[in-house]
């Protein structure tokens, strides 16, 4: 009895944060769904259209500029940021000297938001004012390195700058995971003379499937948010090349005032974002089901 009450006592307290969910998170998510699927201009109607906004979304040249971006730099980031990640917490895991100061260094950038991130990148990799002014200051005349203002190169500006970001996040994920795996597999390792790097690669590795599920979704996560990177370091430019999903949502729903295609967007991002997340949610399940 006493436990029934307990048990009712904690539905209830946790009613209020789920009547919260359901009401503005599942409730603004089905306003947006619905408002793509309508004609909505300045003010949101109900003038129902069907996928008119979506036809006119995926014919738009600077939408799919943006989705091949994010495309881009979303393989690029989730899969550098994990393999360095990776290979830093294999190094602290040594029980290197200054271990707990490189933790910090390491982690350091993931405590900075992106805004800053973002400005402390554009003023290196700024031609006349970072890295390349400072060469030609010293004598090295002949150094350019223009790459924030090439259009085929400035989305590899903002992945060094994602990167250097996200793979402390992920050191101290692996970190964790390392320092999980059991002292008596090292120690059969050594008496096999199976060699350091293979039994990173062989054994430890696929002992970390959870590890690197929730560096994943974390990263994925992070890779569909993407926009105030984008916009502290170009601004979406030169021209459009370096635009995201998320900067073309917020310049149609406050700049051009085209709320329809606004929430097409964004529901478009949310599909993605399901279809992603979802497989890396079950595989983390079944890899935590497999190390229990």
């Amino acid at each position: 009895m006493l436990r029934h009450r307990s048990r009712l006592a904690a539905q209830v307290a946790l009613l209020p944060a789920m009547l919260i969910a359901l009401v503005v998170y599942c409730g603004s998510t089905g306003w947006t769904v619905w408002i793509s699927l309508t004609s909505s201009r300045m003010l949101p109607n109900n003038n129902f259209v069907g996928l008119r906004q979506y036809e006119i979304l995926f014919g738009n040249e600077r939408w799919l500029v943006s989705a091949s971006n994010l495309a881009l730099f979303g393989v690029m980031f989730i899969t550098i940021s994990l393999a360095l990640g990776f290979l830093l917490a294999i190094l602290i895991d040594q029980r290197v000297r200054a271990e707990d100061l490189l933790r910090s260094v390491f982690l350091y950038p993931f405590s900075m938001s992106f805004i800053v991130t973002g400005l402390a990148w554009r003023f290196l990799l700024d031609p006349t004012l970072g890295i390349a002014k400072i060469a030609h200051d010293i004598g090295f005349t002949w150094f350019e390195f223009d790459w924030l203002v090439r259009q085929d190169r400035v989305i590899f500006t903002l992945l060094a700058a994602g990167v250097w970001h996200a793979a402390g996040l992920v050191m101290a994920i692996m970190l964790a995971g390392l320092r999980g795996v059991d002292q008596e597999i090292w120690k059969a390792t050594r008496i096999e003379g199976i060699p350091a790097w293979r039994a990173y690669l062989f054994i430890v590795l696929p002992m970390l499937k959870g590890s690197f599920a929730t560096a994943t979704i974390l990263m994925a996560t992070s890779v569909v948010r993407l926009y105030d990177l984008s916009v502290a370091m170009t601004n979406g430019g030169p021209g459009i090349a370096s635009e995201v999903p998320a900067k073309f949502v917020m310049d149609n729903l406050f700049e051009r005032q085209n709320i329809g295609l606004a929430t097409a967007a964004a529901t478009s991002m949310l599909i993605t974002v399901v279809a992603v997340v979802a497989p890396l949610l079950y595989w983390r399940s079944r890899a935590e089901k497999a190390a229990s």
